[in-house]
C-alpha cells in the first residue's frame, strides 16, 4: 500500500502541520508581548527605585505610585515623540532603524540629564495657579490625574500610528485638572495663550527654515554644474551652522550648572566652534568627495554622515525640552508630598530626572520602531538632502525655545519641517526657473505638464502621461491624507487630554 493511500499517514500528517501552525501562531502571539511585557518591568522597577527614596516617608505610598505613571509617560514619549528625531534619517537611508534607535537613545538621555531642568518649572507651575487649587493634596490629585490623562491619550495616538505633540498633551491634562479643582480662574491664561501662540509657531518657523536650508541647497548645490566643487563650498557651512548652535546652547545649558554663563559667553563659545568645525568639515567633505562622480548620487552619500549628527542633535535637544511632560507634574507631586505645602518653585531631585531620562529611551526602543517608518517614509520621500534640513530646523528651533524655557511641540517643529521640505518641493518642481535652465543645459525634456524625465535626479517628479485631476492631487510629493490626519490628531489633543485629566480627577476626589 502506498503512504498516499494511507489514511494513518495522511491523519499524523495533518496533525503535525497542527501543531506546526500552533508553534508560528504562539510564537507571533508571544513575541508581541515582549515589549509590553519589558514595560511593565520597568514600571515595577520605577516603583521600586522611588520608593528607596522614599523609605520610611510619610505618605511613600503616594509618591511611589505618582513616579511609576511618571515612568508610563516617559515611556509614550519615547515611543511616539521621538520618532520626529530619527525618523527623516531612516527614511532617507541614511542611518538603520538600530542605529537610529541607538543614537536616539544615547542623546536624548543626555539631553534630559544635562539640560533638561529649565523647561521643567514651566510645565510644572506655569499653567495653573497652585494656590487656587486648595489643599496640598487636591494639587497632587490634580498633577496625578494630568499624568494619568496624558499617558493615555498618547498611548491611544502611538497604538493608531498618530504622531501627536506630547507637549500638548501633558499641558490639556494639567489645565484640565486645574479647572476640574478648582475652576477656569486657576489657569493662567496668559500662560496658556503664550503656549499656544508657540504651538502654532513652531511647525510654521519649522517648515520655513527647512525650505530656506532646502532652497540654498538646491541653488547653491544641487543645482550647479559642478556638484562637488559645489559641496566641498557649501557643505561645511552647515555642518559649520549646526556645530556652532549646538555648542552654545550646550554650553547654556549645561556648564551653567558647573559656572555661570552669559549669553554673550555662549555665543563667543558657539563662534568658536563654528570656525573650528568649518574648517575640519572642509577637510572631511574634502576628503569623503574624493573621485565621486558629478550627480546626486554622489551629494546623498556627502550628506549621510551630517544627517546622522544633525539626528543626535536634535534627538538631545527633545530630551532637553520633553523630560518636561514626564517629570515636571512628578517633581511637583515629589515637592508638595515632602513639604506639605504648595510653592510656585519647585526642586528637581536627580533620581526624578533619572526615570524620566530612562522612561524616554526605553519607550523609544520597545514601541519607537512604528511611528519612526510613519515620519520617516509615508509624510512625502526623503533624501540625505531633505532630511538634513528637517534635522537641523527642528533642532534649531527646539534649541532656541528650550533656551527660552518655553515648552513648544517638537513634534509640531519636526513634522512642520518635513511639511515645509515636502511643500517646497511642489512649488519649487513647478515654478523654478533656474532649475528648468538647468535641465536644459543637461538636455532633459520639460513636458506642457510640468512633468520631467530624468535618469538622474530623483528629486524631479516624472509624469510619463497625462493623468486626471485626482490622480495629480493623489501623487502630490507631500500626502494630503497624512497633513489631514496630523493636523486633526493636533487639534484633538488638548481638549482630549482635559476632558480625560477632568474626569480623573473627580473620580481621584471621591476616592480620596
Amino acid at each position: 500500500m502506498s503512504e498516499t493511500s494511507n489514511p494513518r499517514k495522511q491523519t499524523l500528517d495533518k496533525d503535525l502541520d497542527k501543531l506546526v501552525y500552533v508553534e508560528e501562531a504562539t510564537t507571533t502571539v508571544a513575541r508581541g508581548l515582549v515589549a509590553p511585557g519589558l514595560a511593565l518591568l520597568f514600571l515595577a522597577l520605577t516603583a521600586i527605585f522611588a520608593a528607596t527614596y522614599t523609605f520610611g516617608e510619610p505618605r511613600a505610598v503616594i509618591i511611589v505610585a505618582a513616579a511609576a505613571i511618571g515612568a508610563y509617560m516617559a515611556l509614550n514619549i519615547g515611543a511616539n515623540d521621538v520618532a520626529n528625531n530619527v525618523g527623516p534619517a531612516v527614511g532617507a537611508k541614511a542611518m538603520t532603524l538600530g542605529g537610529a534607535l541607538l543614537i536616539a537613545a544615547v542623546f536624548e538621555s543626555a539631553g534630559a540629564l544635562i539640560a533638561g531642568g529649565d523647561v521643567v518649572s514651566t510645565i510644572s507651575k506655569g499653567i495653573i495657579d497652585p494656590a487656587a487649587v486648595g489643599t496640598p493634596e487636591a494639587f497632587v490629585r490634580a498633577m496625578m490625574a494630568a499624568l494619568i490623562s496624558s499617558a493615555l491619550w498618547i498611548n491611544l495616538a502611538t497604538w493608531i500610528g498618530a504622531p501627536v505633540s506630547t507637549t500638548h498633551s501633558v499641558v490639556g491634562g494639567v489645565m484640565g485638572a486645574g479647572i476640574a479643582a478648582a475652576g477656569f480662574s486657576s489657569v493662567d491664561w496668559a500662560t496658556m495663550s503664550q503656549i499656544a501662540a508657540s504651538w502654532v509657531i513652531s511647525p510654521v518657523v519649522g517648515g520655513v527654515i527647512a525650505a530656506l536650508f532646502l532652497a540654498f541647497i538646491k541653488t547653491a548645490i544641487i543645482y550647479q554644474d559642478d556638484k562637488i566643487a559645489a559641496a566641498r563650498r557649501w557643505l561645511p557651512l552647515l555642518i559649520a551652522i549646526m556645530a556652532g548652535t549646538f555648542s552654545a546652547y550646550l554650553t547654556l545649558k549645561g556648564l551653567k550648572k558647573v559656572f555661570p554663563v552669559t549669553g554673550g559667553g555662549a555665543a563667543i563659545i558657539g563662534l568658536a566652534f563654528f570656525a573650528v568645525t568649518w574648517f575640519l568639515a572642509h577637510l572631511f567633505v574634502h576628503a569623503q568627495s574624493e573621485g565621486l562622480e558629478n550627480r546626486n548620487q554622489s551629494l546623498r552619500s556627502l550628506f549621510k554622515v551630517p544627517l546622522v549628527i544633525s539626528a543626535a542633535l536634535l534627538s538631545f535637544a527633545h530630551g532637553a525640552n520633553d523630560v518636561a511632560n514626564a517629570v515636571g507634574p512628578l517633581a511637583a507631586i515629589v515637592f508638595t508630598v515632602h513639604e506639605s505645602t504648595v510653592n510656585t518653585t519647585v526642586a528637581i531631585p536627580l533620581w526624578v530626572m533619572v526615570i524620566g531620562a530612562a522612561g524616554i529611551s526605553i519607550g523609544l526602543v520597545l514601541f519607537g520602531p512604528k511611528l519612526i517608518r510613519m515620519v520617516g517614509e509615508q509624510i512625502t520621500k526623503l533624501n540625505p538632502m531633505r532630511a538634513f534640513c528637517v534635522a537641523l530646523s527642528a533642532a534649531i528651533t527646539v534649541i532656541i525655545a528650550s533656551g527660552f524655557g518655553l515648552p513648544i511641540s517638537s513634534t509640531h517643529t519636526a513634522v512642520g519641517a518635513i511639511f515645509g521640505v515636502g511643500f517646497f518641493r511642489e512649488w519649487y518642481t513647478a515654478h523654478s526657473k533656474r532649475r528648468r535652465a538647468y535641465l536644459e543645459r543637461k538636455g532633459v525634456r520639460l513636458k506642457a505638464d510640468n512633468g520631467i524625465q530624468s535618469n538622474d535626479d530623483d528629486d524631479l517628479e516624472v509624469e510619463q502621461q497625462k493623468t486626471s485631476r485626482e490622480e495629480v492631487a493623489r501623487r502630490k510629493l507631500v500626502r494630503r491624507a497624512h497633513v489631514r490626519t496630523i493636523v486633526a490628531a493636533w487639534v484633538t489633543t488638548v481638549p482630549a487630554a482635559a476632558i480625560l485629566s477632568a474626569v480623573i480627577f473627580l473620580v481621584l476626589d471621591l476616592i480620596a
